[in-house]
This record gives C-alpha cells, sequence and structure tokens, in this order.
C-alpha cells in the first residue's frame, strides 16, 4: 500500500511537468475551400494568409515527421486526430556519419503550406522537446488553425476528393472568400524541382555498396535506411543524366516527391534508358515507384482523395527478398497519384502489391524472365512514422546489389564518386535539403 502511494502520483502533480506552449495568438483564421465550405478558428501559427491544396492524413502519431515530408510541398494539411502538438518539437540536429544523415526529423524545415488541427496541445511533454508546435509554426512562417471541426473537414474531402482552399488569418479571415481563379493549383507546378537538391552531394563516402539516389523530394529516413546498411550513397538532382555515370554505381534507387508525375517527363525518359541498357537493381518508393512504371509504359493518374497515413493495408501478390506473397502488410503511405492497373501488364513487368481498401496499385516488379531487378512500392517501407512492416526492403535491395556486384567481373575498378567532380567547382553539401 505504502510503495503503490510512492508510485501513483496525483493527477495535478503529474500534469505539471509538462511544459506550456506560451499564449496562443488570439487572430482569427478561415480555412476556406473552393467548393464553398469555409471552417472558422483561430491562428496558432504565422500570422499569414496561403493558398494550397487541402488534403487530410489518418495519421495518430509524427506530425513532426509528417510536416517535414517534402511530399506535402504546397499541401494544407489536415490531421484527422483531434489533439496535436502534445509532444512537442526536437531539435532537429544530428551527426552527418555510418547512423545519420544531419537531420532528426525529415528535411530541415516544415514543408507543409499549412497545417488544421481539431486542437492544439496547450502544454508538450517529451524529454527531446525544445519547443512547441505553435512556435515552430510561428517560426517557420507556416499559418495554422485550430478549433475547427477536422472531422467535418475529413468528410468533406473524402466525399468529393482533395479540394483547392486558402488558410485565412487576421482581417483575410473576415473577407470574402477567393474568386475561383484565385485558388492555387500546386499539381500545376513541377514541385520536385523546389524541393530536390540542386547540386550533388555524398553520404557515408567509405560504405561498401555504391548507390545512386536521384532526389524528387527525398525523406531522410530513407537515405538513413542505406547508409545504416553500409550503403555509400550520392544523392543527385531529380533530372541528373544518371546514365552519363550509371557504371560507377552498384544500384539505382528513386526517392519519394511531391505534386504530378506527369511533371517529371524528363526523369522518365532518362529511366526508360537505363531499364533498356543496365542490369543493376533499382527500387523506387512513392513518386520514385511512380517514375519507374512510367518509363515501363504504364499510366499515372490522379486519385480522388489519394492515401496519407501510417495505417494503409496492402497485399503482396508476388514474392521477393522479405515479401511473401499473399501476406498483408500495414504501411505508411503519402500520395495523390497512383498507377492505372492494365490488363496486360507491360512486358516484363507485374503487379507487385495491390491496396487492401481501394485496390489501386501499391507496387510494380520485374519478371524473373526479364533479367532485371527492379522494384517500385507506393508506400514508405522506411516510415517515419508508422509501421514498420517492410523496412526489410531496403535489406534485400541492398542484398541484390551485393549479389550483382560480385557476379559482374566486369564492374570498373574505382567505384567511389567524387561529388566535387559533379559539381565542378560548386563545394559539396552533404547534408538532406529540402
Amino acid at each position: 500500500m505504502f510503495a503503490r502511494s510512492i508510485i501513483r502520483l496525483p493527477t495535478t502533480l503529474s500534469r505539471g511537468f509538462a511544459t506550456h506552449t506560451g499564449p496562443l495568438s488570439a487572430l482569427p483564421a478561415t480555412l476556406r475551400l473552393k467548393t464553398g465550405q469555409s471552417f472558422h478558428g483561430r491562428s496558432f501559427g504565422s500570422p499569414r494568409s496561403v493558398f494550397g491544396e487541402t488534403v487530410f492524413s489518418t495519421s495518430i502519431t509524427s506530425y513532426t515527421e509528417s510536416m517535414t515530408d517534402p511530399s506535402y510541398r504546397g499541401q494544407i494539411l489536415v490531421f484527422t486526430t483531434p489533439l496535436i502538438g502534445n509532444y512537442g518539437i526536437p531539435s532537429n540536429n544530428a551527426p552527418i556519419d555510418s547512423q545519420d544523415v544531419g537531420v532528426v526529423l525529415e528535411s530541415q524545415g516544415i514543408q507543409c503550406s499549412a497545417i488544421v488541427v481539431a486542437d492544439v496541445a496547450e502544454k508538450f511533454s517529451h524529454h527531446s522537446a525544445v519547443e512547441s508546435l505553435a512556435s515552430w509554426c510561428r517560426r517557420s512562417n507556416i499559418p495554422a488553425i485550430t478549433g475547427v471541426d477536422t472531422r467535418a473537414i475529413t468528410r468533406l474531402l473524402r466525399d468529393q476528393g482533395t479540394t483547392l482552399g486558402r488558410l485565412a488569418i487576421g482581417a483575410d479571415a473576415s473577407a470574402p472568400a477567393p474568386v475561383s481563379e484565385q485558388y492555387w493549383d500546386p499539381s500545376i507546378e513541377n514541385l520536385v524541382d523546389q524541393v530536390s537538391t540542386k547540386y550533388p552531394y555524398q553520404l557515408n563516402p567509405t560504405g561498401k555498396i555504391k548507390i545512386a539516389v536521384l532526389d524528387f523530394g527525398v525523406k531522410a529516413n530513407i537515405l538513413r535506411s542505406l547508409v545504416r546498411r553500409n550503403a555509400a550513397v550520392t544523392v543527385l538532382p531529380w533530372n541528373y543524366d544518371f546514365n552519363s555515370i550509371r557504371d560507377k554505381f552498384d544500384g539505382l534507387f528513386l526517392t519519394n516527391g511531391p505534386g504530378n508525375p506527369g511533371q517529371c517527363m524528363e526523369a522518365v525518359s532518362i529511366l526508360r534508358k537505363t531499364l533498356q541498357e543496365w542490369n543493376k537493381p533499382v527500387f523506387g518508393i512513392c513518386m520514385g515507384h511512380q517514375i519507374i512504371g512510367m518509363a515501363a509504359g504504364l499510366e499515372a493518374y490522379r486519385m480522388t482523395f489519394g492515401n496519407r497515413g501510417h495505417n494503409q493495408p496492402v497485399l503482396a501478390l508476388a514474392s521477393a527478398g522479405s515479401i511473401k506473397a499473399g501476406r498483408v502488410y500495414v504501411t505508411s503511405q503519402n500520395h495523390q497519384y497512383a498507377l492505372k492497373l492494365s490488363d496486360p501488364f507491360p512486358q516484363g513487368w507485374e503487379p507487385f502489391f495491390i491496396n487492401c481498401n481501394d485496390s489501386s496499385v501499391e507496387g510494380i516488379k520485374s519478371t524473373p524472365e526479364s533479367g532485371k531487378k527492379v522494384w517500385g512500392v507506393q508506400f514508405h517501407p522506411e516510415s517515419a512514422g508508422g509501421p514498420l512492416d517492410t523496412i526489410e526492403m531496403f535489406t534485400d535491395f541492398l542484398d541484390e546489389c551485393r549479389v550483382h556486384k560480385a557476379e559482374n567481373v566486369k564492374t570498373p575498378v574505382g567505384t567511389t564518386i567524387d561529388a566535387a567532380s559533379f559539381m565542378r567547382e560548386q563545394p559539396a553539401r552533404v547534408q538532406v535539403t529540402a
């Protein structure tokens, strides 16, 4: 009885360990959708108004990772979880070595245009937290709204699809709604070009397997998942002429990214030549998966509301490495576009995964008869956040690279890459860029 009374702290005392976020803004805020609906609340971020594409995420946790994911570029992110901000924001600095890539989160800063929450936490508590969600948004110049019915917003978006919107702050909140022509559509812009690195850079240069990464808006945990498996990673701009240097690498990786894959036809053309002439392993995630599919001859289409969250079930239709046909895997996702399921499939290719909820294509792979080792998945095996059901796909990819390297006696000598040779007079950057 005495021990129990020591362990069980009074509720008022335990709550006292949380840190107050500080005074929240008294400014009014209004989320206006192009379809005519308006939702009124109060601002807790930057006091500026923005346009964007209004989407929802079913993630229960990891709001920091979602907000720093470059795939959310240009989007007003609605969180379906009611309380957001309760564990604050960590310092975003990490070492650059064989275990980490320079940041704790998914990029150097917030990538979405704005956030919408039902109830922002006025206290936060976590051993690594250094500031509140409100402080982070204000410091990053990102507007945010709280006190709105996110369930009603989500139901609208689910029924009518992803919708253009405007988050209006302060005096703009009570102003008339914008006319239809004023709403900005991110899909008409090349968002990938905005978030991709401008110059090549290296991570873990002493790694045993040399991997080239085409950066369409890479999440840091993708790079982290590669370097922790002893890969030497060279990150290239999304439209870099990979074929001019491909023989110096043991494998090619295509990353996630924001927006419409139709804006990246330059990368599709480059990859089509790679797939025709190069026999080393290729792996793509999210946008990278769509680029692989388009290079193979499939079409991409815009989904009604996309899949965003850390709880999407997918069914494996084929076995490869750690993936077993017939098993359902729970995955983390963030995409608006998908590949069309065609019948027949392009020669040399087969479906790999299908979504258990909407039957959309979640993965493709080269057939054994093709002689190729190419995979693409629409979901994120590296999660961050989300389930780790498919994390070993990174191990599978690098194992195939090692096997191919061991079998290929014609691999050129001197497989290390000097990033400076790519950049001429530009200094190499060994950091995750947004």
